[in-house]
């Protein structure tokens, strides 16, 4: 009886540590082809540990089809052009599913090289409506609201709420995000103030930004605007903005996501009167408790919290992936791919999400305002959502 406890006690070690072996060997691996250096790393530093918590979190209840998830990266170093390289390198270490940087430009090289390689392919936040299917291919998804959505929100907030009734607009050429932000800010604006209610607009370029001609037509304007709307991004994007505090243009300025945290804020010392619009506060006063419970687990795994509420979409990419995986009981794309497009409203860390054959990518979710204020950024506005979409 002894030996025949021994022999069973022996087969379940052996049995358990084959698993275990088979469990070790055996995991669904996500490529995250994203910057990891240079400019554009603030930006994917977030998402990428964001990730790193729900594959964590998913593991603990036993994986997805009973595997674990491992996540690999390469790192693109903030160039456009060697984001192929990076997809390549992830895809050719066993990638199943493939993350791309948060931003149309950064990301869709890497993105175009899994599409083509069969795979899904997710960008965290890249918010230009081009990535998916008519920028990239079918298998392309974002995670963002994008640029169009947030620009109609901070439109109707400043008409609505704000009461302003001028705006002038300064775009930088840069990125496909900021042509689309201010293409849409513009439509809505007209929409709710008139053709004449945009009093100008200028463009610069954001790699090594001068703009005092910009600033002298802004400053010889008949009638200052109520507010400006700069249509840029940091690091390039802070230095149009010293320039138009140090030349006297203090109207307000109404921003994107891409001004969220305040690691660019030391560039314009003293900035007030600063309005942008992003996924969540990153200060530890964000309203909502699904949004302030996550900023928590993230501060007490990683010691602080991320540098921009971009985090909330790198959780939402694997769960809004494991999710459709789970249904679809394979992690094939095709099949994948047809559970994602029929997402409406699906309850995620970033908001409700909808994906249409032809939409992948979202508009009209709620994102919250955030004030820069005698320097400091973080103070809570409002949370508010795009209401009606331009025609």
């Amino acid at each position: 009886m002894k030996h025949h406890l021994l022999r069973t006690g022996l087969a379940g070690l052996m049995l358990a540590a084959g698993l275990s072996s088979a469990w070790a060997e055996d995991p669904i691996i996500i490529g995250a082809a994203i910057a990891q250096s240079g400019a554009i790393a603030p930006y994917d530093e977030g998402p990428a540990k964001a990730m790193e918590i729900a594959v964590d979190e998913i593991n603990a209840k036993g994986g997805v089809l009973g595997r674990p998830l491992k996540i690999i990266y390469s790192d693109t170093k903030s160039d456009i052009a060697y984001g192929a390289t990076a997809a390549q390198d992830v895809i050719d270490k066993g990638a199943q599913m493939v993350v791309v940087t948060c931003d149309y430009d950064y990301g869709s090289a890497a993105a175009s090289v899994a599409d083509a390689a069969g795979l899904i392919t997710f960008s965290t936040c890249a918010g230009d409506p081009k990535f998916g299917p008519s920028g990239i291919g079918p298998n392309a998804f974002t995670m963002a609201t994008g640029a169009p959505g947030q620009a109609v929100a901070l439109a109707e907030w400043a008409y609505n709420v704000k009461g302003w009734r001028s705006a002038y607009v300064l775009l930088d050429t840069s990125i496909a995000f900021d042509a689309s932000f201010s293409d849409f800010f513009e439509r809505r604006w007209k929409e709710l103030a008139g053709a004449d209610g945009l009093i100008g607009k200028d463009t610069f370029g954001g790699e090594d930004p001068q703009i005092a001609s910009q600033i002298t037509r802004v400053k010889g304007l008949p009638k200052e605007p109520d507010f400006v709307v700069l249509c840029s991004f940091p690091p390039g994007g802070p230095s149009a903005m010293r320039q138009l505090r140090a030349a006297g243009v203090n109207q307000p300025l109404l921003l994107s996501e891409s001004w969220d945290g305040d690691f660019w804020l030391e560039a314009i010392p003293n900035l007030t009167d600063a309005y942008l619009v992003t996924y969540g506060s990153v200060f530890g006063n964000d309203p909502r408790p699904e949004v302030a419970d996550f900023m928590k687990k993230f501060t007490a795994k990683f010691g602080a919290p991320p540098v921009t509420s971009h985090a909330l979409t790198g959780y939402s990419v694997i769960q809004g992936w494991t999710k459709a995986v789970e249904k679809a009981g394979t992690i094939d794309a095709d099949k994948v791919r047809e559970v994602l497009e029929t997402f409406a409203d699906e309850p995620l860390l970033a908001g409700p999400t909808t994906f249409t054959k032809d939409t992948h990518i979202n508009m009209q979710r709620d994102l919250i305002l955030l004030e820069v204020k005698d320097g400091k950024a973080g103070n809570v506005v409002d949370v508010i959502k795009a209401h009606q979409m331009p025609k």
